[in-house]
């Protein structure tokens, strides 16, 4: 079960091709913004996340705790 609207909207974009968030670096499209956010990272040289032992930083926080 969908809870909100907008959840629905994203849901139904997997059973169609409905991207509408694209890039306009390099033109890939994206069914959620958030995607879109992230690989827009990819390029710059944005790296906002260290690691405070070896000093490595990371494009995302999800990179950052794996690692």
């Amino acid at each position: 079960r969908v809870n909100h609207r907008s959840s629905l909207i994203t849901h139904r974009r997997i059973h169609t091709s409905d991207m509408p968030y694209k890039c306009p670096d390099c033109g890939k499209s994206y069914r959620i913004s958030n995607n879109l956010r992230r690989h827009r990272k990819t390029h710059t040289d944005e790296r906002p996340y260290r690691c405070e032992e070896c000093g490595k930083s990371f494009r995302h926080k999800s990179t950052l705790t794996i690692h």
